[in-house]
């Protein structure tokens, strides 16, 4: 039984010209057989993906999305950059083949890069995939693991000095997506004026110890071996990889997880499947991780908090799309009631800090 995602036919609205995008990639690409054939991946709210297939070889590509972006998102050379001088020292990236800012091609910039076998696991398991307790503590123990692992890369031997700024990172995130919360909210969504006040009243230092960050670290974005789920072979969605604090990384993945003994509205927004999702608390998570980076967890009700938030306001920022009509996808239509979950969650975290 196939368990791996598929690519499906592209989506109205969101077609590329491939007879441009063909002969680009015959010029930048050596030996590709066959005819183009294009495809898109269902998944991902954010950058589009799609599978490009000569024959036996799969590439991937990765643009942003159509309609409005926010200032500063979807820069496809900053994904493109940090996938370069990561992948000779951290293999977990997907290998990157060619960058192009020529929007005569398909009308953005856009990079492909080779596609990585294995399986995603999203909200549900897939069918025909089993998964024991055990299993899915051991995997969860892995994400936390492979994410101190790539905050212990040496960012400026790899050459990334300068891609972003370490100093004061704390304070522009949390300003920055307050900004962002504030521009994108619709006449439906909830205010979150509450928590941006103690975010902005309970902000932390820079814990100092700046690194690569992913942002985005959560188990839809790992490719695991189909043999061995709890084996991690890939990170996808670079797209707002940066220099930072790793803690504010590591706070994200706890704003994903929901745990036993959490209110029933939090299943909304639960993004791994319960069989995993329940065999580790956020605490065991962040114990395993202060475990293997040596870093201290004191502030980590904070960043949980801030996670939260940040997922409140790039959910508010896709439906922002959706709300103007600016996408007729109808998976953002949902989005809206998300945010009031995570803004309820984010409240409920500041009453037990």
């Amino acid at each position: 039984m196939k368990i791996t995602d598929d690519a499906k036919a592209v989506r109205q609205g969101e077609e590329l010209d491939t007879v441009r995008l063909e002969g680009f990639l015959r010029d930048a690409v050596a030996d590709l057989p066959g005819e183009l054939v294009l495809r898109q991946f269902p998944g991902g709210n954010s950058n589009l993906t799609y599978l490009i297939r000569f024959g036996e070889r799969d590439l991937i590509l990765r643009r942003p999305p159509f309609g409005r972006k926010a200032k500063g998102s979807h820069d496809m050379g900053r994904e493109y950059r940090v996938l370069d001088a990561l992948y000779p020292v951290f293999p977990y990236c997907p290998r990157p083949i060619v960058y192009t800012e020529d929007a005569s091609v398909i009308g953005c910039p856009f990079f492909v890069m080779e596609r990585v076998r294995g399986l995603v696991i999203r909200r549900e398991l897939p069918p025909g995939l089993a998964i024991t307790e055990a299993q899915g503590r051991k995997l969860c123990e892995n994400l936390a693991e492979l994410q101190a692992a790539l905050h212990a890369i040496d960012y400026k031997a790899v050459g990334l000095e300068g891609f972003g700024r370490p100093e004061g990172y704390v304070k522009r995130q949390v300003e920055g997506w307050i900004e962002r919360f504030r521009q994108a909210r619709t006449l439906d969504a909830p205010d979150c004026e509450k928590v941006m006040e103690w975010l902005a009243a309970n902000r932390p230092a820079d814990s100092g110890r700046a690194s690569v960050i992913h942002n985005d670290f959560k188990l839809d974005n790992v490719v695991v071996d189909e043999q061995d789920p709890t084996r991690i072979v890939a990170v996808l969605d670079w797209e707002m990889a940066t220099i930072g604090d790793p803690l504010m990384d590591f706070g994200n993945i706890l704003s994903y997880r929901v745990e036993r003994g959490d209110p029933p509205e939090m299943d909304f927004i639960r993004f791994m499947p319960p069989e995993i999702e329940f065999c580790l608390t956020r605490k065991e998570l962040a114990d395993v991780y202060a475990a293997k980076s040596g870093r201290t967890m004191e502030d980590m009700n904070y960043f949980y908090c801030f996670g939260l938030f940040r997922l409140a306001a790039i959910d508010l920022q896709i439906y922002y799309r959706y709300y103007h009509g600016q996408t007729s996808d109808k998976r953002f239509a949902g989005m809206i009631e998300k945010v009031r979950v995570l803004e309820k969650t984010a409240l409920r975290a500041i009453e037990e800090a």
